[in-house]
């Protein structure tokens, strides 16, 4: 958002504040039991192990800290309101969102609470007959997939690294469709898997509503990936997908280098509007990027063009045909 703001891209007439959805607007999905072991476990910030081997937290996938209920309640309420503002015909965009492999009894993937299904709900709950969902994240959005197994109001759709933990998403279902991709996947890859599968399915499903997850962790660069896209690539994908409907919710989702993830999550907003890429970022974002810093990436990886760029140059490269 500073990076928005700096660019002229944000102001108080395209942004809207999250709210925190409560414990019971969260029963729509999760169970009651669940609800309130994260309620506790962000209180006190202890987990017995009782709550650990029964919900899975205060692992290190999902590890308790300060202001967690706060965090992840405010995913939810987000994923929410931007379903509602989406239903009045817009594009909503919450970054903060795309925690896809959260699970109706438990956390899993540093995913506590499931946003995205919360945002197809809405939807659904407004009577939309045809409400789709499309995962670009590196890993499989599998907590999604199960939420809406066999629902033939929905169609899930996967684009994730094969091999990727959580290991799933490897075959279509009655309504999910897995698109398992190689280690170094390319832009050219996902050109050619957007138009000739994805687009196709989106058109024949008939839509009436679309949720994106935009994870910047398929970016090159990315310490949680092997993918190798570059930003570019990945808003071409989601514009390419977002004209295929007049309701759309974009979601954020994985990524672990926070260089490549503040420009392509930023860049997004900004080719979602239209708005001009500048050859180079403002100084002062300049100055904020140079003070990131990175436990998973080495200071030697860190591109110059991630420090004074949005946009990432147009990589050339092979299609790969591995793609099932």
């Amino acid at each position: 958002m500073d990076i928005c703001r700096a660019l002229g891209w944000l102001d108080a007439s395209n942004y809207r504040e999250s709210p925190a959805a409560t414990a019971e607007e969260l029963t729509a999905f999760h169970d009651p039991a669940y609800i309130d072991a994260v309620h506790a476990v962000s209180e006190s910030g202890q987990v017995t192990g009782e709550l650990r081997a029964r919900f899975h937290l205060g692992t290190m996938e999902n590890p308790v800290f300060p202001g967690l209920w706060r965090r992840a309640t405010t995913s939810v309420g987000g994923s929410v309101l931007a379903a509602r503002l989406a239903l009045e015909g817009r594009v909503a965009y919450h970054p903060a969102g795309g925690t896809h492999h959260g699970r109706k009894d438990r956390a899993s993937g540093f995913c506590y609470f499931n946003d995205p299904v919360f945002a197809m709900l809405e939807f659904l709950n407004a009577d939309l007959n045809r409400v789709a969902y499309l995962d670009l994240d590196a890993h499989h959005g599998d907590g999604v997939e199960t939420a809406f197994e066999g629902n033939p109001r929905t169609l899930c759709i996967s684009v994730h690294e094969a091999g990727r933990w959580p290991g799933t998403g490897q075959a279509h279902t009655a309504n999910a469709r897995n698109f398992p991709v190689p280690r170094g996947f390319t832009d050219a890859g996902l050109d050619r898997l957007m138009a000739d599968e994805i687009i196709p399915e989106l058109d024949a499903f008939q839509q009436e509503a679309l949720v994106i997850t935009c994870g910047a962790d398929a970016l090159s660069g990315d310490p949680l990936s092997s993918m190798q896209l570059s930003n570019t690539g990945l808003w071409s994908a989601v514009e390419s997908a977002a004209q295929t409907c007049p309701r759309v919710v974009v979601l954020g989702g994985g990524g672990y280098n926070p260089w490549t993830t503040v420009r392509c999550w930023a860049g997004l907003w900004g080719k979602l509007n239209g708005f001009p890429m500048p050859e180079s970022l403002p100084q002062e974002i300049q100055n904020l990027l140079r003070n990131f810093t990175c436990d998973l990436v080495d200071n030697e990886d860190i591109k110059p063009e991630w420090l004074s760029t949005i946009a990432d140059a147009i990589p050339s490269g092979a299609i790969l045909e591995e793609v099932a």
